[in-house]
């Protein structure tokens, strides 16, 4: 079980069967019915080509260019279904950073002005591969100036996996339906169910990063 551990008003939590919107990237991506996407590995491109994932109509929603296509590793770029660039994710090392025990990746928007701005922290163990220690993500509220508390529960790399708040809410889910598991690999197409009112730029963003961790599509 990966920890997302912040510090946030309880109060903001999105309940079961909707609610309220709770938006991290923006709102314009904050459904107000449950949403299901397909993920899907990008097909004839080098290692590190990302990811894209459609809606239920197969149209492209969002798109990731992992390292091989940005051409740096430890980088990549979340964007809409027309190319505009929502999340730059990126892990930039420190020298307070090698001497701690986790590693630190940063979600950035762009505000009107064109600055980046910070909407995510995601702190992960140096050993990716350690069941005791938490992945850890800080994600600020432009619209509540709050922040929110997750638990990613299961197994990422068997694509098996649900995130939950501090409730005890589901607010996404990560499977494989079975008759894909009988034709190809849940590397390859895997479906997330994200719950009504929960920024899905966001749990997108978040996924970049597992996928990366675990020598997924978006990693050179």
């Amino acid at each position: 079980m990966f920890k997302v551990l912040s510090t946030r008003d309880q109060s903001m939590a999105p309940k079961p069967g909707g609610g309220m919107m709770m938006p991290i990237v923006s709102k314009v991506y904050c459904s107000p019915d449950e949403v299901v996407c397909a993920v899907r590995r990008r097909p004839n491109v080098p290692n590190g080509g990302g990811f894209v994932v459609a809606d239920c109509g197969q149209r492209v929603v969002f798109k990731v260019d992992g390292c091989g296509i940005l051409g740096k590793k430890e980088k990549m770029i979340l964007k809409d279904g027309e190319g505009n660039d929502l999340l730059l994710v990126r892990r930039k090392a420190s020298i307070i950073e090698a001497l701690s025990i986790t590693r630190q990746w940063k979600g950035f928007t762009r505000d009107f002005l064109g600055s980046d701005k910070l909407v995510f922290t995601l702190k992960e163990p140096n050993s990716c591969f350690s069941n005791n220690t938490p992945i850890r993500i800080s994600a600020e509220s432009t619209e509540f100036g709050t922040y929110r508390n997750l638990e990613i529960m299961g197994d990422f790399q068997r694509r098996s996996c649900t995130i939950v708040n501090s409730d005890g809410d589901v607010i996404a889910q990560i499977g494989v339906k079975e008759e894909v598991e009988q034709v190809m690999s849940s590397r390859d197409l895997y479906h997330v169910r994200i719950k009504a009112g929960i920024d899905q730029a966001f749990v997108f963003g978040m996924i970049a990063v597992l996928d990366y961790i675990y020598d997924g599509s978006t990693r050179c």
